[in-house]
């Protein structure tokens, strides 16, 4: 790993380990509001990303460039009311980090209108590193959002759809995720680039990949107006060499 490659390792990392943790605070602080202290109790109420940190999410974080946290443990019985009380702890984690981009967002674009611009090309300021921060935390805090909204096992959204599934088709629906879910969330994140490695000018199809791309252009159309995103955009070039991925 070369020194830019390693500098942009720790760049990218802190916005995701953020933003991780944020997701995992709120999943915890909402059990906490609807009766469950078991998270709390365990040490997971806090913004400690060290104490969200997954080893193998970890990894993924340093060479793949996305990962993920320990999942905070709940306790659905615990939960007042219950049905409630699971879609909302289900539903915050994507919630916060929506909030989070579109914080970030109110930034930037308060930053842009007061006169922010990112530096010409061959040169780097504090002010590109800073756009850079910005616009790569609302993408990133975007990407975790429409990801964990997915209806696969283990991820909220699987919860979600339980929740909101009448009573008697909860059973199969459960049975199910548990022993599919993995697979086909698996499939989804890895099988179409083990196709082309294996195809050589095969077709590509990434289910995923659109999926994540058409939820997330609405989004930033409306966190982020023409003259901001512009900046932005310059501002990830600029950075381009130092990211993992």
């Amino acid at each position: 790993m070369n020194e830019q490659l390693l500098y942009g390792v720790v760049l990218t990392a802190l916005p995701i380990l953020l933003s991780l943790s944020i997701h995992e605070y709120a999943h915890a602080r909402t059990a906490l509001a609807f009766g469950d202290p078991t998270a709390k109790s365990m040490g997971r109420c806090t913004l400690n990303p060290l104490v969200h940190l997954h080893p193998i999410g970890t990894l993924m974080i340093v060479f793949v460039g996305f990962g993920w946290a320990k999942p905070v443990p709940v306790n659905p019985y615990n939960l007042h009311p219950r049905r409630l009380g699971d879609i909302a702890v289900s539903v915050a984690g994507p919630a916060s980090n929506l909030s989070v981009a579109a914080l970030c967002a109110i930034v930037l674009r308060i930053g842009v209108w007061r006169g922010l611009r990112v530096s010409p090309p061959g040169t780097l300021t504090p002010v590109d590193l800073v756009a850079f921060l910005l616009i790569y935390t609302i993408l990133i805090n975007l990407m975790l959002c429409i990801f964990n909204l997915l209806p696969l096992f283990p991820l909220d959204g699987h919860h979600i759809g339980r929740e909101t599934l009448p009573a008697h088709l909860r059973n199969d629906y459960m049975q199910w995720q548990v022993r599919y879910g993995m697979y086909v969330l698996m499939g989804l994140m890895f099988g179409p680039r083990l196709i082309a490695a294996l195809f050589k000018g095969a077709v590509e199809i990434d289910p995923l990949r659109w999926y994540m791309a058409h939820a997330r252009g609405p989004l930033l159309e409306m966190l982020l107006d023409d003259r901001t995103w512009l900046e932005a955009s310059r501002a990830l070039m600029k950075f381009r060499g130092y990211t993992p991925f």
